[in-house]
């Protein structure tokens, strides 16, 4: 008791989460819905309910929700009950609540709740609402690209909208992709481009993502952008990568970021690109074997257990050869004991898969 006054609640609703009431249903609350809809335990009751409602009592809370529905989306616990609507209700709710949402979508999607509303909108209002709301951010991408709220509900119109809708969002990072790419919001955003837009769209920005590798390979989110070029880019991109980085593969492979790059590019490219990186494993690195200065390194160590993985036949044979050739050296490193684990694994499934079975 003595929670009465808390927030003014009313007494329908102080008797709801004292849980001494009846049962109550949908009508009984109505003339408190607005109230119930902002309260935690309201909210979740109106949410529950509406999964099984009739479609009159469905229509009822519409009616009642509809003219604080703009309130009601930025709110901490209303937003889930909006959100519900537009999920179960009807093509009318979905198109009334987007009407709602007119004019106001910048001031939404850059709301810690609101942004979560205007994302399920984008999911689910019809083809010509869609493009609306989309649209009305036009002008403002880089605000939303930059802020924690407003940069999902763009990674949403990239995921739902068409190619021509989203046009202007692709538009808009065309020279300032390097800015965007070391951004921890616009990396995502970046991504989302790469793997919806279409190639002729993409362009532009492959291009200043290759033309920057050698920045973007050592930050802490631009490494993520290349990585993900390597992955879903074409043969051309990741060629174009790799001729931006041939010649930098030890250095590389010693550096927190830059090492996953060279993961990437082990694991993506074609046999030919695979032996030009061998080659430089293997070579000499500053007066000294890369192959040692590679296992002696907290991070270099990971990309030879993945070359040992990723190269094939005679590669990894070259490979193998390499450090086995340093082998009292190798186990007095930290890392070696992994990387001799490894090897010895790897031989014993080649001929571990010949024992016992016709030669």
């Amino acid at each position: 008791g003595g929670a009465g006054a808390e927030g003014g609640r009313c007494g329908l609703l102080e008797e709801f989460r004292s849980s001494k009431s009846r049962k109550l249903e949908l009508r009984d609350i109505m003339e408190h819905c607005d109230e119930f809809c902002r309260d935690q335990h309201g909210s979740r009751f109106i949410q529950t309910k509406l999964d099984a409602a009739s479609a009159q009592d469905k229509q009822m809370v519409f009616d009642a929700l509809l003219p604080n529905a703009l309130s009601l989306m930025t709110d901490l616990f209303g937003n889930y009950v909006v959100q519900k609507f537009m999920e179960r209700g009807t093509p009318e709710h979905r198109a009334m609540l987007a009407q709602a949402m007119q004019g106001k979508v910048l001031e939404l999607s850059l709301d810690m709740y609101g942004c979560r509303v205007v994302q399920k909108a984008i999911e689910v209002v019809e083809h010509e609402q869609q493009e609306q709301l989309v649209g009305e951010l036009q002008g403002s991408v880089m605000k939303c690209v930059r802020d924690q709220n407003g940069n999902h509900v763009i990674q949403k119109c990239i995921e739902r909208a068409s190619a021509e809708a989203a046009q202007f969002i692709v538009d808009d990072f065309v020279g300032q992709v390097v800015q965007l790419a070391t951004h921890p919001y616009g990396c995502r955003v970046i991504q989302r481009i790469l793997e919806h837009c279409q190639h002729i769209q993409v362009a532009p920005i492959l291009e200043e993502i290759v033309s920057s590798t050698r920045d973007l390979v050592h930050d802490q989110y631009g490494n993520y952008v290349v990585q993900h070029v390597l992955e879903h880019g074409q043969p051309r991109d990741r060629q174009a990568i790799l001729s931006r980085v041939g010649g930098q593969i030890v250095a590389m492979s010693q550096h927190k970021f830059a090492s996953n790059v060279v993961e990437k590019l082990l694991q993506f490219s074609t046999p030919e690109t695979r032996q030009a990186m061998l080659n430089e494993m293997t070579g000499e690195y500053m007066g000294q074997p890369a192959v040692l200065v590679m296992m002696r390194d907290a991070y270099g160590n990971y990309v030879i257990q993945k070359a040992l993985d990723v190269c094939q036949n005679a590669d990894r044979e070259r490979l193998i050869a390499a450090i086995r050739e340093h082998l009292p050296a190798v186990r007095k490193f930290t890392y070696g004991k992994h990387i001799i684990a490894h090897i010895d694994k790897l031989e014993a499934q080649k001929y571990g898969a010949g024992r016992g079975g016709p030669p």
